[in-house]
């Protein structure tokens, strides 16, 4: 049996998925045009080791959570390929001309090739573009799929109250400006 083709797991991952990015949205206060970068190992959900197991399902359960408080929000999501696309991203058109990236590359990511998460991503949005990095303004990273690279500096961990979807661990970043300044400068709360 596949493993979503259980409905009652679909929702659990669905679910899960739509609290943890509850959760970093409300944590990171991201706004509308914020930027928040998924990493996605479906193996890792289905209780396969990351790359040798890809689950489209389990992909598009994670997508349908995260999405469905994303996009009410206008909260841009950048899907992050696995290792054989470089750990490119998979963004819409639209915010790849707001950020004036300059960095598109020519790949569909495909569940072996890219990964289920991020085939999942350009199949759903409407114009989407790869390219090779982004400065994103907080990240969930579902089965260690290793996001940092694409978080603006200076990363900040979050505890999130969801630590696994299906059997794949969460880890979430926040990020916030560096300090500045030595010993008498004087930071604004705010924005630590």
């Amino acid at each position: 049996m596949n493993y979503t083709e259980d409905n009652t797991i679909k929702d659990e991952i669905v679910s899960a998925a739509a609290e943890a990015a509850r959760e970093i949205c409300e944590t990171a206060k991201l706004s509308a045009g914020s930027v928040l970068v998924v990493g996605c190992s479906s193996s890792e959900i289905t209780g396969a080791v990351i790359g040798h197991g890809s689950s489209p399902e389990a992909a598009e359960a994670v997508w349908e959570g995260i999405i469905s408080v994303t996009s009410p929000l206008g909260i841009q999501v950048a899907a992050q390929c696995c290792e054989h696309l470089n750990r490119a991203l998979v963004i819409e058109r639209e915010l790849y001309i707001q950020l004036r990236e300059n960095n598109e590359v020519n790949a569909v990511p495909q569940p072996k090739a890219g990964g289920s998460f991020a085939a999942c991503a350009y199949k759903h949005m409407l114009e989407p573009v790869v390219i090779e990095e982004i400065h994103a303004d907080a990240g969930l990273d579902i089965g260690s799929t290793l996001i940092g690279m694409h978080l603006k500096r200076v990363a900040v961990p979050v505890r999130l109250s969801v630590k696994n979807i299906g059997k794949a661990s969460v880890t979430a970043a926040r990020v916030r400006p560096k300090f500045i300044g030595g010993i008498r400068a004087v930071y604004d709360e705010e924005k630590m």
